[in-house]
């Protein structure tokens, strides 16, 4: 097994966050201040969301756009010190983070939803138990037709068990989940040992012609793309199971530990807690980000990069972290609104935004379009993810003028709710920048 190959699961990060909304829609102009306590919306945590996704698609179009990601070898046909460049960029700064952040932001959004709940006096457990299936049922779907490195899955299976460790303290949920992150990293380290010890090192010699065939059948048609996804699935199954579930749900948790702390409430009174996390993401996690990615694009297949990934668990939650700081600081100062104002409306229909990403990398990349899977540089690839996620923000802006929700959000709550909730806006509630929909599950 190649550890790097780890990274087709943890790379997708996310999707599942996205809220189908519920309540009146009396909160979707709120500030960045607004509904520190109650179950409202807030505007810089969406904003939030959609840079979350902005990450998830730079690192989920590498895999979609060459089939030597991954594999421990780079694609021949790129390897110019551009193409290099950008590979080290994506893999410090990107790969291994925005599925941990997006993660966080569900484990919030659970206790926004819990919350309206209790309020409106409706039982939680079996609404949320239907919009789990309806996420496991679009992540079955997304894997096959789209994309295998689905997340969605891994998001509805671990949501039962966050459903049923949903009265944790914080603090006990803080500690479970620093366990989690010291276990999973220890297992890296063990299984680093164990590489070393029987002398197992080296990349699959078997790889090229590999990724080779994988190319060959991803451009023929919908039957071989769909097969070749099929193929896939058992691996990448093993892998979000047995080394993504546990950082994802240990993010999970955090999230629960802030949302019942409200810690993403009244962001002023923490800015001292904001700036710790940014000095320790930027020190600390920018070091383990450039370890593993050494190891991932220098020295791939040993020991070396397995321990690398091992130092890259417990390292990617700090950058996630520093991020997440970042931008939140961000929304409280001079470019607040206007940073809100961007990014907001794309954070507030993430899971259609995810779905749509692999559905127009999957007509740019297999035989369902233009078949480019293998023939685009990485500048190239790079320069897709920024314009395609611009044109999100465009559309996201013009779609939630007149609309409540995006297209998949509705569907979905429609089945959580086992209603057909309104989805056009009337006159009164129209915005000019909508932020986000109405406080979930309300």
């Amino acid at each position: 097994m190649n550890p790097r190959a780890v990274e087709r699961g943890t790379a997708d990060p996310t999707a599942g966050t996205a809220d189908t909304g519920a309540g009146t829609g009396t909160d979707r102009g709120a500030g960045a201040g607004a509904g520190a306590g109650g179950g409202a919306r807030l505007a810089h945590v969406d904003a939030l969301r959609g840079f979350a996704l902005l990450g998830i698609l730079v690192v989920n179009i590498g895999y979609m756009a060459s089939n030597y990601h991954g594999s421990g070898l780079e694609d021949p046909g790129f390897a110019s010190p551009l193409d290099g460049a950008v590979r080290w960029f994506v893999t410090v700064f990107f790969e291994a983070k925005f599925f941990l952040l997006f993660s966080f932001l569900f484990g919030y959004s659970f206790t926004l939803q819990l919350d309206s709940a209790e309020r409106s006096g409706a039982r939680f457990a079996p609404r949320f138990l239907r919009r789990l299936a309806g996420l496991f049922v679009l992540g079955a779907l997304h894997a096959v037709l789209l994309f295998p490195g689905d997340i969605l899955t891994t998001y509805a299976v671990l949501g039962l068990i966050l459903l049923a460790a949903r009265r944790l303290r914080p603090r006990t949920a803080v500690r479970t989940a620093v366990v989690l992150f010291a276990v999973t990293a220890a297992w890296y380290v063990l299984l680093a040992v164990g590489v070393h010890l029987t002398g197992g090192a080296g990349v699959d010699p078997g790889a090229a012609a590999e990724a080779e065939r994988a190319a060959a059948a991803l451009r023929g048609g919908a039957g071989a793309v769909i097969g070749e996804h099929l193929r896939q699935l058992p691996d990448v199954v093993f892998l979000l199971a047995f080394f993504q579930a546990p950082a994802a749900f240990a993010a999970f948790l955090l999230g629960l530990a802030a949302g019942r702390a409200r810690a993403l409430g009244d962001l002023a009174r923490r800015r001292t807690t904001l700036v710790r996390l940014q000095w320790a993401g930027f020190t600390l996690g920018l070091l383990g980000g450039v370890v593993y990615a050494h190891a991932s694009l220098v020295r791939p297949g040993g020991a070396y990069q397995i321990l690398a990934l091992g130092v890259d668990v417990v390292t990617a939650p700090l950058l996630a972290a520093a991020y997440a700081a970042t931008l939140l600081r961000i929304t409280q100062g001079r470019f607040g609104g206007r940073t809100v104002a961007v990014l907001g409306p794309v954070g507030s229909m993430t899971l259609t935004g995810y779905l749509t990403q692999s559905l127009v990398c999957a007509l740019l990349f297999t035989g369902y379009g233009a078949g480019l899977v293998g023939r685009v540089s990485p500048p190239v690839v790079l320069a897709i993810a920024l314009t395609l996620f611009a044109a999100q923000i465009v559309v996201s802006r013009w779609w939630l003028r007149s609309r409540r929700y995006g297209p998949v959000e509705w569907l979905l709550r429609a089945w959580t709710t086992l209603t057909r909730p309104p989805l056009r806006r009337t006159e009164g509630t129209a915005v000019a920048a909508p932020v986000s929909p109405a406080a979930p599950e309300g």
